[in-house]
């Protein structure tokens, strides 16, 4: 079995490509070779695009990481051919014709409603009062502070942009479930990777888990990288 060396990982919406820097360290430790993609979050294709040429760059297969909606990014990316294994964090994993805004769409009764504020010229942000107790739960206030103070607008279009052909079906998957995520119910995340046929770990974590736990979410890396589906 070879282990694939080259890791892309893809952030999500209202933040930026930085959060990822402990899943970094613990995989350079590795020797693992990581690039981050800073996809703007203005529209799907857009994203794609930065994200293909990522990959365009890698001189072999790697594992394509993505959380929250860069699970979008990465389905409609992922069939890139030097895309070797899908690893979703917390994310959405859509199916031909889906969504962020269809997933999101119809949330099931009592879930947790995301505190998204009015779009603004085309843009949505986080109700800054309400990002540490929404997304990053079990990060300490300060942290949680910066990281709302410090939000990328996420494009309306970015939200409505539809997947074509879900890498999922082609790629084999893994998938991280978040079980205190605030922002994807984790119900919603279980029935996404059932549908993708992905190798399903859970972790306790906030919908930042990919900060909080980054030891959580190398080892699922790892495990795509090995092709190791916990089967014997």
């Amino acid at each position: 079995m070879t282990t694939i060396k080259n890791i892309v990982l893809v952030h999500g919406g209202f933040v930026d490509g930085s959060g990822w820097q402990g899943v970094y360290d613990d995989l350079a430790r590795d020797g693992f070779t990581i690039r981050i993609v800073q996809n703007p979050t203005l529209s799907l294709d857009g994203d794609v695009a930065a994200t293909r040429q990522v990959l365009d760059t890698l001189d072999g297969p790697a594992v394509l990481v993505g959380h929250s909606y860069g699970g979008v990014v990465i389905s409609e990316a992922g069939t890139h051919p030097n895309v070797g294994a899908l690893a979703y964090i917390a994310a959405f994993a859509p199916d031909k014709g889906e969504s962020v805004s269809t997933l999101i769409a119809d949330p099931p009764p009592g879930a947790p409603v995301p505190p998204i504020l009015p779009p603004n010229n085309g843009f949505l942000f986080l109700d800054r009062d309400k990002f540490h107790a929404s997304f990053a739960a079990d990060l300490p206030a300060p942290q949680a502070a910066f990281m709302a103070d410090s939000q990328v607008p996420w494009g309306i279009n970015a939200l409505d942009g539809a997947v074509t052909e879900p890498a999922w079906q082609h790629k084999p998957s893994w998938y991280l479930v978040a079980t205190e995520d605030h922002m994807i119910p984790p119900p919603a995340q279980r029935a996404m990777a059932e549908r993708a046929g992905a190798t399903v770990i859970e972790a306790i974590g906030s919908h930042a888990v990919y900060v909080s736990q980054p030891a959580a979410v190398v080892a699922v890396i790892r495990q795509a990288a090995q092709g190791d589906n916990g089967q014997s």
